[in-house]
């Protein structure tokens, strides 16, 4: 199945606009874990993503302790070159092994930089990184030029094929595209989460690719969750997500409710819609989207087509507002064509 593309920045690779992502994958038994995952379904859901025309993977080094690279690479063991799909990774989160519930550290000296990168390479068991990307701005006391300086370097060495940041301010972006152009920046981005509008504009206007995370609020906006629900969580890092408690969970799911009726105007699903509505911003490239099961796939996999009319990104937006959920600009600008 062919999917619609759009460019990743300056790097020469053309990625659909929906990508699979990975953290669900690396199941529970970690601080941001997702409870206990079966991997034989985790593969499968590859696979199908795959055969369904998405062509690229996002995973982390910190997804399940290094769990979700393997579960990556396993899915891809005996996919021919010609389908094989580009894979994106990230640093910079350390998760103690010892005990994988503490808060994970943030590090990005040169040298973690380096034992990292050549650890995701024995995982995914890969000879170059598509992408890799910095997770998030380390605490470490390593400054930007020396984290970004890096990771150039491993681009100029071909460990990496492409290098982005993830997390990271406008501030941040300015910085460093003083040293090195950024090739992708990964921002969480929502109909509830709204924030960094301003990271993607920049991007938009400095052929930065922009691949946002969390379109569907971590299943928030799937349609499917509830406050009895988010009882029901076991090992999973949403139970202490303040969107998934109290007033701003009913906030949310008001939003969610808005996403349904458009879906069911339009016969998708909403979180089909939850994800368009991401797609829909001048400058996002495309949509990462988590999947444990082939089902799930199918559950977003039709935004890729679906675009939102004037009408419909307003009705979304008067549900946000009268919600009041979330931060940050509750529709992109009215435009004609909103392809980044």
């Amino acid at each position: 199945m062919a999917l619609p593309t759009r460019p990743l920045g300056t790097t020469g690779m053309d990625i659909t606009v929906v990508g699979l992502g990975s953290w669900a994958i690396g199941g529970g038994g970690w601080s941001f874990g997702w409870g206990s995952q079966d991997d034989g379904e985790s593969i499968a859901a590859i696979r199908h993503a795959i055969a369904s025309g998405v062509n690229w993977i996002d995973t982390a080094a910190a997804y399940g302790v290094g769990h979700a690279e393997e579960v990556v690479a396993r899915a891809l063991r005996g996919v021919p070159d010609s389908d094989r799909p580009y894979v994106f990774t990230k640093c910079g989160v350390l998760v103690d092994r010892a005990d994988p519930f503490r808060r994970p550290r943030r590090a990005a000296s040169p040298e973690s930089i380096r034992r990292e990168v050549e650890d995701s390479l024995r995982r995914l068991q890969v000879e170059a990184i598509d992408l890799y990307q910095v997770h998030w701005p380390p605490d470490d006391g390593t400054t930007l030029d020396e984290y970004w300086s890096t990771m150039l370097a491993l681009k100029g060495e071909g460990k990496i094929r492409a290098a982005g940041l993830s997390n990271h301010s406008v501030a941040q972006l300015q910085a460093a595209s003083a040293i090195g152009h950024p090739d992708s920046l990964q921002p969480p981005f929502s109909a509830i989460r709204r924030e960094a509008a301003a990271e993607i504009a920049w991007c938009a206007g400095h052929r930065t690719g922009v691949i946002v995370y969390a379109p569907m609020q971590s299943g928030l906006l799937t349609g499917a969750f509830s406050a009895a629900r988010v009882t029901s969580l076991r090992d999973d890092w949403r139970a202490r997500d303040p969107e998934f408690q109290g007033e701003r969970l009913e906030r949310n799911l008001v939003v969610a409710r808005a996403l349904g009726s458009v879906a069911a105007r339009r016969g998708t699903t909403t979180a089909a819609v939850a994800v368009a509505w991401t797609l829909a911003w001048p400058g996002v490239t495309g949509a990462i989207v988590g999947a444990r099961r082939p089902d799930q796939v199918d559950g977003w996999l039709p935004a890729a087509g679906l675009e939102l009319g004037d009408d419909e990104l307003d009705e979304i937006a008067g549900a946000i507002e009268a919600a009041g959920a979330g931060g940050g600009p509750v529709r992109p600008p009215k435009r004609v064509d909103r392809a980044s």
